[in-house]
């Protein structure tokens, strides 16, 4: 197992997902982190033939962070429907080139997805195929020349807070899609699902997780900042 699993039952597997992981098939016909825990769910538990693994909710492949799996289709559908209300709170924190306009506060846009360019843009809430999307957002600390934020998301939108951030002029470091100048290294953007919290769909007790971020200097930096 590649990735590091921060939570497991009978029910439920998250992992920190390294940037750059697929989570699951698309067009490239790549390897997936989703047959990566498949194996290693068979192979822990002595499955035979394919053990059922069912997707909860996705990261963008340059995103870091947690990420959650469903082992049962019970778990699967019940967590499905607590995405659709609302009931898992998603936190991630974003580097971002320049300071947002106040220190904490809530983004609402409404958001199109161009499908040819695998883009999401700020439109006006009268477009066809408009979808609302809503965050908030704090600011952590800086550094001399970034910014690290927290972002808790209300609503799941394709490349959400990508976009929004983007509109009022934060860019994720690496992000050259939505108008950081440089790309990092390894392809990689410095945004990173921080924590997630839910009520188990099953054991209806609190699960809280909280994602390792990556190695790298920049991460780092801010994280022996804020706990030292």
């Amino acid at each position: 197992m590649v990735n590091e699993i921060l939570y497991e039952d009978n029910h439920i597997i998250i992992v920190n997902k390294h940037p750059g992981d697929l989570i699951q098939a698309d067009i490239t016909e790549e390897k997936t982190l989703r047959d990566d825990i498949q194996t290693y769910i068979i192979e822990k538990y002595h499955k035979p033939g394919n053990a059922f693994l069912g997707t909860v909710h996705r990261l963008d492949r340059p995103v870091s962070g947690a990420v959650i799996f469903a082992r049962t289709s019970k778990a699967l559908k019940r967590l499905n429907e607590m995405l659709r209300e609302r009931k898992i709170s998603k936190f991630y924190w974003a580097v971002v080139d320049q300071l947002p306009p106040q220190q904490e506060g809530k983004l609402v846009n409404f958001l199109k997805k161009d499908q040819e360019k695998n883009k999401s843009f700020v439109v006006k809430p009268d477009t066809p195929g408009a979808l609302r999307a809503s965050l908030n957002y704090k600011l952590l600390m800086s550094s001399d020349r970034y910014h690290l934020l927290e972002i808790e998301l209300e609503t799941g939108r394709h490349h959400q807070i990508r976009t929004q951030l983007s509109a009022i002029g934060c860019h994720i470091k690496g992000d050259l899609k939505y108008g950081f100048p440089r790309s990092n290294n390894n392809g990689s953007i410095h945004l990173h699902s921080r924590k997630l919290e839910f009520l188990h769909p099953v054991r209806r007790e609190m699960v809280t997780v909280i994602a390792p971020l990556p190695r790298d200097p920049l991460w780092k930096f801010f994280e022996d900042a804020l706990t030292g």
